[in-house]
């Protein structure tokens, strides 16, 4: 058996087509573009490429984006005096604060300084929050990338056991919820559960989140099963090893080309969204 491949730069474009469509709408009707504005600390080169791409990605949709820089050395106030700032600012619909900050940044601190409203990256407490319970809220870009790939390729979680390897704030814990609130049963692992490869051979989807290449070997996998490879190192490797594993599930993203594409294409989805929502609609 070979895995369908679930295509996610297909997905990402439909959506992307989507959301221009809209941001046009939107200027046409309150005579602006939809905003989004980046919050960049420090010099990371890596940080600074990936801000550069997301702006000329929203331009390219006919959003509007404004960069902000803060030096290396600055503190949490600082940086939660900006976000609370842009939070205030009629012209801005959504904020975006690059992480990782530098290390004497609390970085939730700065998070939860970013009104609800316009948390398009969907970092803050209250969005968590929403997305535990299901209610209206904006959802971490990368979880809610997922959720909308199984949706597109209409792999409902209802009833099936979902293994989330990987527990981070803006990854791991929040795709365990998204999948709970569409009624899936979510057990959380991470590379120090023990006897982890039982518990993914149980799985009827695998969401691999965990940051370590090739955690999740190929021959756990459940015949016929959902695999999402949401990890990404060095040398275009997910967390799952992906010839093995491509041969056993039924559905599997591939590194790169999976999940990836969906993160942006949410954020300026979300973003368009939240100009919406501002407006009243």
């Amino acid at each position: 058996m070979s895995a369908t491949i679930i295509d996610g730069q297909r997905v990402a474009a439909d959506l992307l087509r989507k959301t221009g469509t809209l941001a046009a709408d939107y200027e046409r009707a309150y005579g602006r573009k939809p905003s989004l504005a980046t919050v960049l600390v420090g010099d990371d080169p890596a940080s600074h490429t990936y801000v550069r791409m997301k702006a000329n990605r929203a331009r390219s949709l006919g959003l509007a984006s404004q960069a902000h820089y803060l030096r290396a050395d600055s503190s949490t106030e600082d940086v939660s005096e900006l976000v609370r700032s842009l939070s205030d600012d009629d012209a801005v619909d959504g904020i975006l604060v690059q992480h990782p900050m530098p290390p004497q940044v609390d970085e939730r601190r700065v998070f939860d300084s970013i009104s609800p409203a316009k948390d398009v990256d969907g970092v803050t407490s209250a969005s968590f929050a929403a997305m535990a319970l299901g209610e209206s809220g904006f959802s971490s870009c990368t979880p809610g990338g997922i959720i909308r790939l199984l949706d597109s390729y209409k792999i409902d979680p209802t009833g099936k056991h979902a293994v989330v390897v990987g527990r981070s704030p803006i990854l791991g814990k929040p795709v365990g919820m998204l999948l709970l609130t569409r009624n899936a049963t979510v057990t959380f692992c991470h590379s120090k559960t023990r006897d982890l490869d039982q518990i993914v051979r149980e799985a009827d989807i695998v969401v691999a989140a965990v940051g370590r290449p090739e955690l999740v070997q190929g021959d756990w996998i459940k015949p016929g099963s959902t695999v999402i490879d949401a990890g990404y190192n060095a040398g275009n490797v997910g967390d799952v090893e992906y010839p093995t594993a491509a041969q056993r599930a039924g559905f599997i993203t591939p590194v790169p080309g999976g999940v990836g594409p969906m993160t942006i294409a949410v954020l300026l989805s979300q973003t368009v969204e939240a100009a919406l929502r501002l407006r009243g609609e």
